[in-house]
């Protein structure tokens, strides 16, 4: 009898220690390129009114294109040999209509 309580009682202690562990949390993955070159630094600090409001935006590069959507819509830029320039703007077109009209894959 006496083993069988110490039993039920080494058990009941193995699953409330397990219980109690907390979970480890990954550290959020940062996305922020170790070096930028100052138009793209400007355009960001630009974007975000120069960090007074969050800004959501998708982009993606295809072949020769690079598209930028947010919320209006999605503009579409050219690459002509040394960089990007503006080709388009897709009003109220969200990025995956707008690789679809191009003839990309999302």
């Amino acid at each position: 009898m006496l083993q069988r309580l110490t039993a039920a009682a080494l058990l009941l202690f193995a699953i409330a220690a397990t219980a109690a562990t907390p979970k480890r949390v990954a550290p959020p993955k940062t996305v922020a390129p170790p070096a930028m070159s100052h138009p793209v630094a400007m355009f960001l600090s630009d974007l975000c009114a120069k960090g007074k409001q969050r800004v959501t935006f998708k982009a993606a590069a295809v072949g020769t294109h690079f598209f930028f959507e947010e919320a209006t819509g999605v503009t579409v830029y050219v690459y002509d040999g040394t960089g990007y320039r503006k080709e388009a703007f897709l009003k109220s077109a969200t990025l995956a209509s707008a690789l679809k009209r191009y003839g990309a894959k999302p």
